[in-house]
């Protein structure tokens, strides 16, 4: 059954609904604290790159304690934790630790749906005669997981009637916590809670809620649908409602909205334009890879540059026409680049206190929905592209490359952070995993091995 507001689906109510949220805990230090021994009991902090100037994007648990956090960097970690261990990012390790974990899910239920590489959600609602006792299948998982990947890897499970609940159940415990939210003991959790403590509160929500005269969870927990859609100034109110009260507004569909690709630079990547070239080449054709999986065109590009010790560069672009190739991407970025860089000759767009660069691209359209011109040779470029990443599926993503992949090719090094995964699996969590991001780099340091 289906909540409406002004004709509009905001809820869904879904009678004996049941939500398992797995939430890995440190998930890529976790990793390779599991991976290599030298790193367990230390306070590691996985960062993009080596340096000092790089940013922690996971801490393990052990530099959590020391006050490390993710953002920080290695310089400042260093300061605050003298044995603090820098690891430079492995994302094939990642994904294949991943790939383990949702096999482990699915041997349990087929409704799952990973929400991030290190999140998953398990919709048990219509498992509730085959697994009756759900904290005994909880700690099953754990189990499963400290077996066939390490003891090193854990996990917090959150147990709820919708999504929101099950995940809001992980975050109070940590790490390897086990919450079972219901009716009954909710009230309980929230009275201990800020509004920050819940997940999708910043600052931000937390002052209109707090002009609303709402100012801790239970006091948000208690108010009207009315008084909710009237702080958050919108269907997002609703939204609210229906979360705190076991309604289901968070499933979603693997339907793109956008998708982007961005990196933080390191010294070397910045020491020259051809190398910063190269990154925005590995960026383009990461996009290209992951449209072509999804056999969408965008119609709308994003470019973005920020610096050290300057005010950032962005731009945007909407092309003629629908494209899905790299190069016709870093085309459309470098004409607006050459416009601005007329415009101030001495303010290069590529320099070198360059911190960190972008590629955002929206507003696709199916593959099947493109009109070609009659006399345009587009379409055969597009069926080319196809072939050629249906060749290195099946040989292997070095069996043939562009030539502009091979310029300085050692920044093409992948790159890995906590959004979505959908491109991981072919079209859906059944029908099996994109080999593509499962194949090691021969050109990246730290190869992994034993898998």
């Amino acid at each position: 059954m289906f909540t409406r507001y002004n004709g509009n689906i905001i809820a869904r109510q879904r009678p004996g609904s049941l939500i398992m949220y797995i939430d890995m805990n440190s998930y890529f230090a976790s990793c390779e604290q599991q991976l290599r021994e030298e790193l367990r009991h230390k306070p590691i902090g996985v960062c993009p790159y080596p340096g000092p100037n790089a940013v922690v994007i996971a801490a393990s648990k052990e530099a959590k304690k020391a006050g490390i956090r993710t953002g920080m960097q290695v310089s400042e970690c260093k300061a605050l934790c003298p044995g603090f261990v820098m690891v430079p990012t492995r994302p094939v390790a990642y994904r294949r630790i991943h790939v383990k974990i949702m096999n482990i899910l699915l041997s349990y239920c087929s409704d799952v749906i990973p929400k991030s590489i290190d999140e998953a959600v398990v919709d048990l609602t219509h498992y509730a005669y085959i697994h009756k006792d759900v904290i005994a299948l909880a700690k099953k998982i754990k189990k499963d997981i400290a077996e066939q990947i390490g003891s090193y890897v854990t996990c917090s499970i959150g147990i709820a009637a919708n999504v929101f609940l099950a995940k809001l159940a992980t975050e109070l415990q940590k790490p390897d916590g086990l919450i079972y939210l219901t009716p009954e003991n909710l009230d309980a959790y929230l009275a201990h809670m800020q509004l920050t403590d819940l997940p999708g509160i910043a600052r931000a929500n937390e002052r209109r809620l707090h002009r609303a005269g709402i100012t801790t969870p239970l006091q948000m927990r208690s108010a009207s649908e009315a008084l909710l859609r009237k702080a958050f100034g919108g269907v997002t109110g609703n939204y609210w409602y229906y979360r705190l009260h076991f309604g289901e507004v968070d499933l979603y569909t693997w339907e793109y909205k956008r998708m982007s690709a961005m990196r933080s630079l390191s010294a070397a990547t910045r020491s020259s334009r051809d190398a910063l070239m190269s990154m925005l080449v590995s960026l383009c054709t990461r996009l290209e890879q992951r449209m072509v999986k999804q056999d969408v065109f965008c119609r709308e590009i994003y470019f973005f540059a920020s610096y050290y010790n300057d005010a950032p560069w962005k731009t945007s672009v909407k092309p003629g026409q629908p494209l899905q190739d790299a190069l016709e991407m870093i085309r459309y970025i470098e004409l607006r680049m050459a416009e601005a860089e007329k415009q101030f000759p001495c303010k290069k767009i590529l320099r070198k206190n360059m911190m960190a660069m972008g590629v955002v691209i929206g507003d696709f359209i199916n593959a099947a929905h493109l009109q070609y011109n009659l006399f345009d040779n587009r379409m055969q470029k597009d069926k080319l592209r196809k072939v050629m990443y249906t060749i290195k599926d099946r040989y292997g993503k070095n069996s043939v490359r562009k030539a502009s992949e091979t310029i300085q090719a050692g920044q093409m090094k992948d790159a890995i952070g906590f959004g979505s995964v959908k491109d991981l699996y072919e079209s859906d969590v059944g029908s099996g995993f994109n080999a593509f991001l499962l194949e090691d780099d021969p050109e990246m340091a730290n190869p992994t091995e034993g898998f």
